[in-house]
């Protein structure tokens, strides 16, 4: 029986890890989880599954259930959140907080030596040089959950490195793309976030919509995978069908298709390195219809190119991508800003602020935190570019 601990378990990576334990029942017991605000679902998962623990992560709510409730230890906040993923119960930690805070309890996973099934792209994105050096410390495990992700991490596994000319990150194009260019400055939050494939989050949905999740991914996938920016490419892909593609050194191209499910990524990772043992989802080939691919146009996605000169950057750089457009999108959300203002913030914060090449977790926070700030002083007070 493998010990899980889910961290974000409200969300849509964590409502699937809830669809791979109930249909592996006799492989996977769920030992801790953590919500930020959603007790109502909290009292539902312990009664249905008996954690051990779980952890409150807002502040507001800190002490609510004391430190019991029906039979489960309760904890909170960030220190909560590194006591739920150190159990030694726990084998695999799925890390499904949504921003730069799901890094810190990442980082505590990796050093009790659990398996991470990563969805948090950000711990990546902000701090991946040091997380990959605690990673090879620790000779832990490191399973990417982001369906694209998880694709060419499979696909990767079944070719040789040398036979690889270059790995392609699809996305289905977000709420907009669509849309003609023109009208993108006046498009509503309802608007932002009416996905055309996926249920996400909102803040998720936002960069969507602008490509901004894709530009995280390139950063993520260059440091999972060890590929130079030169080698990593994206391509709109409105069916959200294929996940991942590589290119052979012949020019052939091996593709992971799945109906847009993340119970599949999420299974794959849970169960790594053993497969699936059964059928999760029955669904044909002959059911996928239309397979289309085309090129992101730069003018409708202009966050794309600047995640990509981020990471040639390196060094501080993608923190400070990754911390600009995170402040950007909640001031977006909170209507604050247009749409189209979350890509000239990212842009204008990259060119502001000194780049520096950190080599601990200080260093990198450091310059997460000044972007933050550099955003919110500015643009709170109504002074916009």
């Amino acid at each position: 029986m493998i010990g899980i601990s889910v961290l974000g378990i409200s969300g849509s990576v964590g409502a699937s890890t809830l669809k791979v334990l109930k249909n592996f029942p006799e492989s996977f017991r769920l030992v801790s989880f953590s919500v930020h605000s959603n007790t109502k679902l909290a009292l539902e998962l312990m009664d249905e599954f008996h954690p051990d623990f779980v952890c409150i992560t807002d502040e507001k709510q800190t002490g609510v259930w004391g430190d019991k409730k029906n039979g489960t230890y309760i904890v909170y906040g960030s220190a909560g959140l590194d006591e739920i993923v150190s159990l030694a119960a726990v084998d695999t930690v799925v890390t499904a907080i949504v921003g730069a805070a799901g890094a810190l309890p990442t980082i505590t996973a990796i050093k009790a030596k659990k398996k991470i099934a990563i969805a948090n792209k950000e711990t990546l994105v902000t701090f991946g040089p040091y997380i990959n050096r605690l990673v090879k410390e620790y000779g832990v495990s490191m399973v990417p959950v982001d369906s694209e992700h998880n694709a060419l991490f499979q696909l990767l596994e079944k070719e040789e490195r040398n036979n690889i000319r270059a790995i392609t990150l699809t996305a289905s194009g977000g709420s907009f793309r669509d849309l003609p260019i023109e009208e993108l400055p006046n498009v509503s939050i309802k608007q932002a976030l009416n996905h055309p494939t996926w249920s996400m989050g909102p803040k998720i949905t936002v960069d969507s919509a602008g490509l901004v999740n894709k530009g995280l991914e390139v950063i993520e996938a260059h440091f999972l995978f060890g590929f130079s920016y030169d080698q990593i490419e994206v391509v709109i892909h409105p069916e959200s069908l294929t996940h991942g593609i590589i290119e052979t050194t012949d020019g052939a191209c091996l593709q992971y298709t799945s109906h847009p499910d993340m119970i599949y990524p999420v299974a794959h990772a849970l169960f790594y390195p053993h497969k699936t043992p059964k059928l999760l989802t029955d669904r044909k080939p002959h059911s996928w219809k239309n397979l289309s691919f085309r090129s992101p146009d730069p003018n409708r996605y202009p966050a794309l190119a600047i995640a990509f000169q981020a990471g040639r950057t390196g060094g501080a750089a993608p923190a400070i991508f990754n911390a600009a457009n995170e402040a950007a999108v909640s001031l977006f959300l909170e209507e604050k800003i247009p749409f189209v203002q979350i890509p000239r913030i990212i842009e204008e914060t990259l060119n502001e602020l000194v780049i520096t090449y950190p080599e601990d977790w200080d260093g990198f926070y450091e310059k997460d935190q000044e972007a933050r700030s550099f955003v919110n002083k500015k643009y709170l007070k109504g002074v916009h570019a």
